[in-house]
């Protein structure tokens, strides 16, 4: 395998091969946002203050392992560079730990607390080698792709199998449980998300230049990159972005089960036309960014998404939620492609700071608020369906919690994406200053060599 590592980078079907990790990362990690809450909390029964206690504790790990992952990763020196070593031998285990999120043995079904403590060693595995796999893969794209044309192509084109990954990972998961069980979903998952996964390095290839250079201290780093006001901003507006495109998911079964009375099946219809309308949309926005830059495409993206999620307030049939789904998907292929170019921009502008591309101690800095937002996410559903009187051993459940449902849909996700757009305001990478950093990176390379 080791061989045919960046076989084919530098070739036409070298970004599609680099962008089929995107489908791996969405259709594991949307998969477990989108689905481990239901399967814990109303199959299995676990506590809500369990379940929230227990996310609680994966954002505390996230803080840990994410900035000291991307650290590890910026500093490693290895015969096949820093990032790939990372996805080559990470992949197998980030797989394996998937399959046993999915699978709970006997004995962790007899009591709350055996419950709670299988949930939080899968849990915390699952996000360990998702961070070494997933982080050193997206590290690699703007080390790979240097121009703002390269950026918004193959932006959109990992986001579009993303989709495809989202698509599989959430909108056919309800059909796969009902084919194999739970735990033969999660097998498959993980089979295909691995197989993507080693196709990805086929197209992944290593500046060897960046290896040389020397890597800041973990003090020093941590001090550039959360003092840095382009990233501060950035991450900000990401964390309220990712609650949402988390909250939403997770709440979206509970919505249409308890809200809409509909069944697994018209669950799947009802997730269907975001992901149908986000995939071709993906290129719409990849055009959008090149023409008005990334600041402006990405305020755009958010507002449209926030202003698509109101009609989930009064929405009583399958049908009007499937055409409030569609113009969701308008918002969030938006936000999807705009995220790594918004990211790229920063460590351009840091590596003429700092002298050094330090992409893992930025994407493991993301990875690790991305992460919080799905801490957050549990919290929040924990706190307003307990208020609004959920209980997973009911048969029926009170009128009152289709209220909390509806808050949990549009009220929360909308003020988080308004916060969103008030950071992005601030965001100052943009127009001149944005020239500036491209033309200095471009000096800088020919300087290099």
């Amino acid at each position: 395998m080791t061989t045919k590592i960046g076989k084919y980078h530098g070739t036409a079907r070298g970004p599609l091969l680099y962008s089929l990790g995107s489908f791996t990362a969405a259709l594991l990690g949307q998969a477990f946002n989108a689905w481990v809450q239901l399967y814990y909390v109303d199959i299995l029964k676990m506590p809500l203050a369990l379940y929230g206690t227990g996310m609680l504790l994966y954002g505390i790990w996230n803080a840990i392992n994410d900035p000291l992952a991307g650290q590890w990763s910026d500093n490693a020196r290895t015969r096949w560079g820093r990032r790939i070593p990372f996805i080559l031998f990470g992949t197998i285990p980030f797989c394996i730990v998937f399959a046993l999120v999915w699978w709970v043995p006997g004995w962790a079904q007899t009591s709350y607390t055996a419950l709670f403590t299988y949930f939080l060693i899968v849990a915390f595995l699952f996000d360990g080698f998702f961070t070494v796999v997933i982080l050193n893969w997206t590290a690699l794209y703007p080390e790979m792709y240097p121009s703002l044309a390269q950026r918004s192509h193959v932006s959109a084109l990992r986001q579009a199998l993303g989709i495809v990954g989202m698509i599989i990972g959430m909108v056919l998961a309800p059909q796969f449980r009902q084919w194999f069980g739970w735990a033969g979903m999660g097998l498959i998952f993980a089979i295909i998300g691995g197989i993507g996964m080693f196709l990805s390095l086929l197209g992944s290839k290593e500046n060897p230049e960046f290896s040389q250079q020397q890597g800041l201290r973990v003090g020093e780093a941590f001090k550039h990159t959360f003092l840095n006001k382009s990233f501060v901003t950035f991450v900000l507006a990401n964390l309220l972005v990712q609650f949402t495109f988390v909250l939403l998911p997770a709440t979206m079964p509970f919505y249409c089960k308890y809200v809409l009375g509909l069944s697994d099946a018209q669950n799947t219809l009802m997730l269907a036309p975001i992901f149908l309308v986000a995939l071709p949309m993906v290129w719409v926005w990849g055009r959008v960014t090149n023409r008005f830059g990334p600041r402006r495409t990405a305020m755009l993206s958010t507002a449209i998404f926030a202003l698509a999620l109101i009609p989930f307030t009064y929405v009583k049939s399958l049908v009007g939620g499937m055409i409030t789904s569609a113009f969701v998907g308008i918002g969030l292929a938006g936000l999807m492609v705009i995220v790594d170019v918004l990211i790229a921009d920063v460590i351009d502008e840091d590596e003429l700071k700092t002298g050094t591309r330090r992409e893992g101690a930025y994407f493991g800095a993301n990875a690790f608020i991305m992460r919080l937002g799905v801490s957050l996410e549990a919290i929040t559903f924990s706190v307003i369906m307990g208020l609004y009187g959920y209980d997973a051993h009911l048969a029926v459940q009170p009128d009152t919690v289709a209220r909390g449902l509806r808050i949990l849909m549009t009220v929360i996700p909308i003020v988080s994406l308004v916060l969103a757009l008030v950071a992005l305001y601030f965001y100052p990478i943009n127009g001149d200053r944005r020239e500036a950093i491209l033309r200095g990176i471009d000096k800088k390379r020919k300087v290099e060599g």
